[in-house]
Order: structure tokens, then sequence, then C-alpha cells
């Protein structure tokens, strides 16, 4: 890696902590997610980066992947516990970061299991590090607090306009994974816990979309090769969402365009991920990049 890419990572990563915690503070009942998610996205814009997927406000059962609609009229309610996770881009080169703010002290201790998971889970990273040691570690602490790890959710690498680049880090033990960290790479490792069954499934509804196959040969109408022309210009292979395409087409036209390039194979799904036994969820996480000199830098700190 060299010294241009990382001082990217570290742009990045200064930019997406700022505005975690900004949001953080932000963030309460009756606030409308999307006004909420729309200011984060600003935000990082004003600070010289750009959104690296759409932000995620996911509330309670929910785990991950919602994002509002354009026409999204939900609110933040009282005594719930909602994860916001956000993720900035300097020409490419992304910093993932979430947390978890919980309006009814009955989650604290929820919260401190996941997020001292992850603080304990960054302490062993080093070069060759293997990814299951650092599952391991997230099980097991969070299991001292009495919760689950979610254990069909977990880290990844990262690479330039790529958010999930291949390598996954578990948030469970799972001791014949032959992964580990390696030099001149960037990952992100994010614990999820509940009190719940400690799985997700798909809900039904879709927010989040990404290009994964540019060139096929399909025919297309008017509208949907205009969309799929500013996808490839504005977000390459990043995640995107309707609320940054509506100037492109009637909101009508553009969501059935989506879905049919959806089915037709350009692009993939992003579902929101609901805990299977609808227990409550937290999730803190952050973005590290491993030097060539062997250095862990964690850019969200």
């Amino acid at each position: 890696m060299d010294e241009e890419v990382l001082k990217k990572y570290i742009e990045a990563g200064r930019i997406a902590r700022v505005v975690r915690d900004e949001a953080a503070r932000r963030i309460e009942p009756g606030v409308s997610v999307l006004e909420f998610c729309e200011w984060v996205e600003k935000r990082i814009m004003e600070l010289g980066g750009k959104p690296a997927f759409p932000c995620n406000l996911s509330i309670n059962e929910v785990a991950a992947h919602y994002t509002p609609l354009v026409d999204d009229d939900l609110s933040v309610p009282e005594e719930s516990v909602v994860k916001i996770d956000l993720g900035v881009h300097i020409d490419g080169y992304i910093a993932d970061t979430a947390v978890t703010v919980s309006f009814s002290d009955k989650w604290a201790p929820l919260l401190e299991a996941v997020r001292n998971a992850l603080d304990k889970a960054l302490e062993i990273v080093s070069p060759d590090t293997r990814f299951s040691d650092v599952g391991k570690v997230i099980e097991s602490v969070i299991k001292m607090y009495g919760f689950k790890p979610i254990a069909n959710l977990g880290g990844h690498s990262l690479a330039r306009f790529t958010i999930h680049a291949g390598e996954s880090i578990p948030n469970v033990y799972e001791p014949f994974l032959r992964g580990k960290f390696g030099k001149g790479k960037a990952y992100a490792i994010e614990p999820f816990g509940t009190n719940g069954a400690g799985s997700v499934r798909e809900g039904d509804l879709v927010a989040i979309y990404a290009l994964i196959r540019p060139n096929l040969r399909r025919r297309l109408s008017d509208v949907q090769r205009r969309v799929l022309n500013t996808i490839k210009e504005r977000f390459r292979t990043l995640p995107f969402t309707e609320r940054w395409l509506k100037d492109v087409a009637g909101l009508e036209e553009l969501r059935k365009s989506l879905k049919r390039l959806a089915r037709m194979g350009f692009l993939v799904q992003y579902p929101v991920l609901i805990e299977k036994g609808k227990g409550m969820v937290a999730q803190f996480e952050h973005t590290l990049v491993i030097t060539d000199q062997g250095d862990v830098i964690v850019t969200t700190r």
C-alpha cells in the first residue's frame, strides 16, 4: 500500500469518525429517519468525502440495511435501540463504521457487550492474526454478558470501490476458517449482538442496490439504460439507493427500472436484515488498515 493510498484511507476514517460521533449525539426519538440519513450523507460531503453506501438507520430487531426510501415516513421510536452505520470514501478508499444508541437504560448491557467485543477484537489484530481468532474473542465477550453474537453477520475486507472484498471476519468462532489479516489491506470489524436467536433473516424491503455486472447484453428501455448509465457514472460498484437517483426518472419508473435491472443480473439487492427471534440488536464497527510495515491503524479512531 503506497503512502497516497494510506492517506486516503486515513482521511476517509477521520471524516467517518467525525460524522459518526456527531450522528450519535444528534439522533433522538421522534427524528425523521429520512431527514437524518440525508443529513449524514450531506455532512460527509461537507467534510470532503463521499458516502461509500447509503446511511443505514436500523431500529430494534432490524439489524442492518435499512435506509429510507424517497417517501419514507418512519421516525425513531421512543425507548428504541438504533444502529447508525455509515461509510465514507476518498477516491474509492473506504472507511466503514457504526455505532448503536439506546433510548432505554434496559439495553445498556447489550451495548456494552458489543462495544467491548469490538475493543477486545481490535486489541489482538496484527499482521497474520487469524480471522477465526477474532471471531472467538467476539463470541466469548458477547456471551460473557449473557447475549448472543449474530452468527450470520460479520466483518469483511475492503478494497477500492468495493465494500465486501471477498474475505469475511466472523462474529463467532470458526476453527476451520483459514483466512488471516494481511499487510497492505483494509478491513472492517463489526460485531452484532442480540438477546434473540443469534441469526438474521432477509426482510421484504429492498432499498439498497449495487452494480455487479455492468456489461451484460440485455435489451433495455430508454429509462432503464439511463438509470444504468447513471449508476455506472456516479457509484461504480458501491452500494446506492433510489434517493440518490430521483433526478434521473420519475419515482415509479425508477423503482421499476431498479427491480428490472436486478432481475436481469446487472444489480445485486441488499434486503433489510431482521433478527430471527425478533431480539434487540446492537452493532459497533471500526475500519482498520494494516500497513506494509505491519503497523495497524484504526482509521475511525
